[in-house]
């Protein structure tokens, strides 16, 4: 007997396959379509910071709450098609968290041979990282892109500095070669004013929800890719997953919700059988993760909720992790993503084209699952293109929401988030004491920390990396507690 439990919308092609995966819809579903549509409306739902919540009018403007709000989202969409990237052959794009993994994810879905840029990324703080990658680059040539919302990012500063420095080696200023994407007034905007071009953000868009504003557009239009398909994607993905029946975001979300218990038991395991689509979890890692991985619902009573996120590719992965998806233990829910579209033509080992292997492998590897009696689902978009890309992004945004409606959580701040950056802080700072505390006569960890009244162990990671960076002398000891350290050379 044929399972009908398939939605199926013929303008976007999209498929939602979910006849291998749990049944039921939450009883409490209504209401976080109606609280969705609340956001939608204005409401302020990111009460913790007094934010609006607003993505989804950075592809739909005329739905923005105020005039101002609509206008904005205009201007800055007139301003990004204006933009140039002149004579440049590369594009170097520095920005973390939101600020990276989406145009990640976009360029390496959308790139080719004939882009006229070829697009590179410091999305971290490792000098490694930064000199390997501008170790490749010409200034000269280089178009730079920066992106931070409060424009004081540590990472993000980083990573331009060194590209400041990089510059100014090779005797080119960078202002000429550089655009801004940061909020209004920001430290950045401000360093910015003499630059080719400084681009706003928002404070009622999160970095894990930009990629359909200014930090998306920015790179779609630089490259040439299909930008207005890229929003009209997204925007008509918006458009069916408001309805309240047959609506795939809702059905999403009330499948994790089922498959994990209302408690993220089962991991979502994200297997693009598509290689552009290769960075998808990456991608939903931080708007997964990020949104639902909260210790406080609304309510303020602790619940540890949240959901995994990882996966890789496909085919990749059934020669990896898949033994265990299917024959360890029973913690995860597979997601194959794939495209009607096969692609090139190219033969197999057995003169048939090499997508019928592709599709033998999916369809194969998820028959294994069911076997097993372990859910799966599956996502079919037309394509790999800007459109398809912009449905995936906003039905995954809008599961996300429906899901933190579910469980009464707030998706849209990050206080673990800003308790890292807080740790970090006092981390440097101690860091600092200590280099100052060295003096000739050579002291262990143990002995600095009750000087300081800092924690001997912490204190031995970072006399060790003082020693590294040749700002303290190490004689190392027998155990590492008598590890020593004095004042570098």
């Amino acid at each position: 007997m044929f399972d009908d439990r398939i939605l199926r919308d013929d303008d976007l092609g999209l498929i939602l396959d979910l006849t291998a995966a749990p049944a039921g819809t939450p009883p409490q579903m209504a209401d976080a379509l109606k609280a969705m549509a609340a956001i939608e409306d204005g409401l302020e739902a990111n009460a913790d910071e007094g934010r609006l919540v607003g993505h989804y009018w950075l592809r739909a403007p005329d739905l923005a709450p105020t005039d101002d709000i609509r206008q904005s989202v205009l201007d800055a969409l007139a301003q990004v098609r204006s933009l140039s990237h002149g004579d440049h052959t590369d594009l170097l794009w520095i920005g973390i968290g939101g600020s990276a993994l989406g145009p990640k994810l976009v360029a390496d879905c959308l790139s080719t041979e004939a882009d006229p840029l070829r697009v590179h990324f410091l999305d971290n703080t490792d000098p490694d990282g930064f000199a390997r990658i501008l170790s490749r680059l010409t200034p000269a040539k280089t178009l730079v892109v920066v992106v931070s919302k409060s424009g004081g990012t540590v990472e993000t500063r980083n990573g331009m500095l060194a590209a400041q420095a990089a510059f100014e080696a090779a005797g080119e200023p960078l202002a000429p070669h550089a655009i801004a994407i940061t909020g209004e007034g920001s430290r950045l905007w401000e360093a910015a004013a003499d630059w080719q071009a400084r681009v706003p953000m928002w404070d009622w868009v999160g970095g894990r929800t930009s990629i359909t504003g200014t930090v998306g557009t920015v790179l779609l239009a630089l490259c040439g890719w299909d930008l207005d398909g890229f929003l009209d994607g997204a925007a008509r993905c918006d458009a069916l997953t408001r309805r309240t029946t047959d609506n795939p975001a809702a059905a999403l979300a009330a499948a994790w919700y089922t498959a994990g218990n209302g408690q993220g038991d089962r991991a979502l395991v994200i297997e693009p059988y598509r290689d552009r689509f290769a960075l998808l979890s990456s991608y939903l890692q931080q708007l997964v993760m990020e949104s639902l991985g909260k210790r406080l619902n609304r309510q303020g009573a602790v619940v540890h909720q949240g959901l995994t996120v990882y996966g890789n590719r496909g085919s990749t992965d059934q020669h990896a992790f898949v033994q265990q998806l299917r024959d360890g233990r029973n913690d995860a829910f597979v997601h194959f993503v794939e495209t009607r579209d096969p692609g090139a033509l190219t033969l197999g080992v057995d003169g048939s084209p090499s997508a019928d292997h592709l599709l033998g492998f999916l369809c194969g590897t998820r028959s294994a699952l069911t076997e097993a009696d372990r859910p799966s689902l599956t996502i079919q978009v037309p394509d790999a293109s800007a459109r398809s890309l912009g449905v995936l992004i906003a039905l995954f945004e809008r599961a996300v929401g429906l899901y933190a409606e579910l469980i009464d959580i707030n998706a849209y701040h990050q206080p673990g988030v800003e308790a890292g950056k807080k740790a970090a802080g006092r981390t440097l700072t101690l860091l600092g004491r200590l280099s100052a505390a060295l003096s000739d006569e050579s002291q262990t960890a143990s002995a600095l920390g009750e000087t300081l009244g800092a924690d001997a162990g912490l204190c031995w990671r970072l006399l060790h990396h003082l020693a590294a960076t040749g700002r303290s002398a190490l004689s190392v000891g027998e155990r590492p507690a008598e590890d020593a350290f004095r004042r570098g050379e």
